[in-house]
């Protein structure tokens, strides 16, 4: 559950015959073999079944562009009630669309729909339905404001759910606030409490002979004892513990509150779990029984027409505002990486954050001239210090251009995560948030006595500096190597803390005290001066209103940097890969034939990541 994690490639020297030789980021080397008469006639039938897809997309384009100007010369005037599927997941904020789809649902793109949803005529209510264990507590909570602010204009809410199973009550979170709740009545409720479980593999390195060597600032930089020990210790527990009572107490009031039900007789229901549908109806946690069909029926009666279409909220697009003045929302989702931001692919958005992306989408609202303030929603648990501080330093151009800087935290903000929010003019965090992780740790898992149980042996030639192969997965480090190594160290965690006093206006003896690796909920983090305000992504933008002079009712337009590229443009990427399709077919080949694949790949793939010191490993609360 905690923090940091940074290693470096293994040292290579020397070469071969045998082709050019490049390394992989895990410092695999790889040699390029020159190609055979069966992988050449592979990537020939690679590139003709590319064509064929990409022939077949045209079509589809041209097919969809007609219907598109169909539709919109026959708009309907029936009434629309809007669907949101929580079976599906939902990311925190709108990505880009895919070569063959759109993006996904996302907690701030179902906020930004329902704000126009509020004042549309012709929509009537929104249906839900229930329920998805995948959400995370401060998607389920920004999910419920929503819900909340929708039904102020007086349009109805209803959730169906064919059970409600899930023991966690966070998927419940989600849907508590609904005017009426469904549920099948051959179905049961499950909802609990929250459930959280960390792997301890301290027991299988002793076994195997690894040894992990590990380096960390903070009792509560937990992530180490993942490898290191064989159960929780005094301090693991404690943060846990805390944290996932913190989360339970914020939810359990949530609930209470929108079910009207006193608080101690709901963890008695709780408690009691699980409950068939005619129980949970009975304690006041579900409103009706009946099938989906049922309520379908019910909700066109409510919007007063037989006809009322039902319509993804994917499919509804937020209020449309041109003109000035202009905030800019640059959002960043999933681990910080160097470079652009990616981890998708045609069929799927990408969802880690570039630091090169982010930090060109921050200098592009500079440049605009129709920009006057900026709210960065961050939803990660860190990465790379060398990205954090990169985007860190492109918002500070922002604010030094005197554009205030307001940050919007979503699922996570923590460790690295926090680095790049830390300076900004205004924090704004989810009370269900988890934030913080203010540390580092990193290290390596040396496999020199468990290759040798086995017979495999690695060995190297060292010239020059004996730092020289430090993250050497075989040998482990010198005691030279580990000096220097708790110097980098050293370095990341003073420069970390230094970087929080001064964007939070706190000592450094004060940051200490609240760092130490610890993790912490938005409603802690509050208390401890971490962030100055709780709320979700409408909550950020009337806190950049009002740093840009804005008044609180005025219209502002949301513009997204940087611009998202169009589905014609990925289909543009997708033949400018072809040639190298080869290539990468090769290389990845000969990773997955490497010697380190073979040996313990999952637990070296997460102990041993380059430049990932300002990473979070939370948990999963459940």
């Amino acid at each position: 559950m905690t923090d940091i994690a940074v290693t470096s490639p293994s040292s290579t020297s020397g070469s071969t015959s045998g082709g050019p030789a490049f390394a992989t980021s895990d410092g695999v080397t790889l040699r390029r073999q020159p190609m055979s008469g069966a992988k050449l006639f592979f990537i020939t039938v690679l590139g003709v079944v590319v064509g064929l897809v990409a022939f077949i997309f045209l079509l589809f384009m041209l097919f969809g562009a007609l219907g598109a100007m169909a539709a919109a010369g026959a708009k309907t005037t029936e009434p629309i009630v809007l669907t949101i599927d929580l079976r599906e997941g939902i990311i925190d904020h709108p990505t880009a669309p895919t070569l063959f789809g759109n993006t996904p649902q996302s907690a701030v793109g179902i906020v930004r729909s329902l704000d126009r949803a509020a004042e549309d005529e012709q929509v009537k209510g929104v249906f839900i339905r229930g329920e998805s264990g995948g959400l995370t507590p401060a998607t389920s909570e920004e999910l419920r404001l929503a819900l909340i602010e929708f039904k102020q204009s007086g349009k109805f809410v209803i959730t169906h759910a064919q059970g409600l199973s899930s023991t966690s009550v966070v998927p419940f979170q989600a849907i508590s606030a609904s005017d009426e709740i469904w549920m099948q009545a051959s179905t049961s409720l499950a909802t609990a409490g929250l459930y959280s479980q960390s792997e301890f593999l301290g027991g299988v390195m002793e076994k195997i002979g690894a040894q992990p060597q590990f380096i960390r600032h903070g009792d509560y930089k937990t992530a180490v004892n993942s490898y290191t020990e064989t159960g929780y210790t005094d301090a693991h527990r404690e943060s846990s513990l805390s944290l996932t009572q913190s989360l339970f107490d914020s939810v359990t009031a949530n609930i209470a509150e929108d079910r009207d039900i006193p608080l101690q007789t709901l963890l008695g229901v709780l408690g009691t779990a699980p409950h068939s549908a005619e129980a949970a109806r009975d304690a006041g946690m579900i409103d009706e029984l009946g099938y989906l069909e049922e309520v379908k029926d019910y909700i066109r009666e409510k919007a007063g027409d037989d006809d009322t279409i039902f319509k993804s909220i994917t499919k509804y697009s937020p209020k449309v505002i041109t003109g000035e003045p202009v905030i800019a929302v640059v959002g960043g989702q999933g681990p910080i990486l160097p470079g652009q931001s990616g981890g998708g692919s045609i069929f799927s958005p990408a969802m880690n954050m570039g630091g090169e992306t982010i930090a060109a989408g921050l200098d592009a609202a500079l440049d605009d001239e129709d920009v006057v303030a900026v709210v960065f929603r961050v939803s990660s648990p860190g990465g790379s210090p060398a990205a954090s501080d990169q985007i860190m330093a492109a918002a500070e151009r922002v604010q030094a251009a005197g554009k205030p800087v307001v940050i919007s935290m979503g699922q996570y903000a923590a460790s690295g995560g926090y680095y790049v929010s830390a300076k900004a003019d205004h924090i704004v965090a989810l009370p269900q948030t988890i934030t913080g992780s203010i540390g580092v740790y990193g290290g390596k898992i040396a496999f020199e006595d468990a290759f040798a149980k086995v017979g495999y042996n690695l060995d190297g030639i060292r010239v020059g500096g004996e730092y020289a192969g430090a993250y050497n997965i075989d040998e482990p480090f010198t005691e030279a190597q580990r000096a220097g190594y708790q110097r980098e160290m050293d370095d990341i965690y003073d420069e970390f803390v230094g970087l929080v006093a001064d964007g939070r206006d706190l000592t450094r003896d004060e940051v200490i005290a609240i760092a130490e690796g610890r993790v912490w909920t938005g409603e802690q983090a509050l208390a401890n001066g971490l962030v100055d305000e709780l709320g979700g992504f409408d909550t950020a933008v009337a806190a950049a209103k009002r740093l840009a002079e804005i008044e609180a009712d005025a219209d502002v337009r949301l513009k997204t940097f940087p611009r998202a590229k169009t589905q014609e443009e990925l289909f543009e990427e997708l033949f400018s890969g072809t040639a190298q399709a080869g290539a990468d077919f090769e290389a990845i080949s000969a990773l997955i034939n490497s010697p380190e694949a073979r040996t313990l790949i999952e637990a070296r793939a997460r102990a041993m990541r380059q430049g990932q010191e300002l990473r979070a490993d939370l948990p999963t609360v459940r």
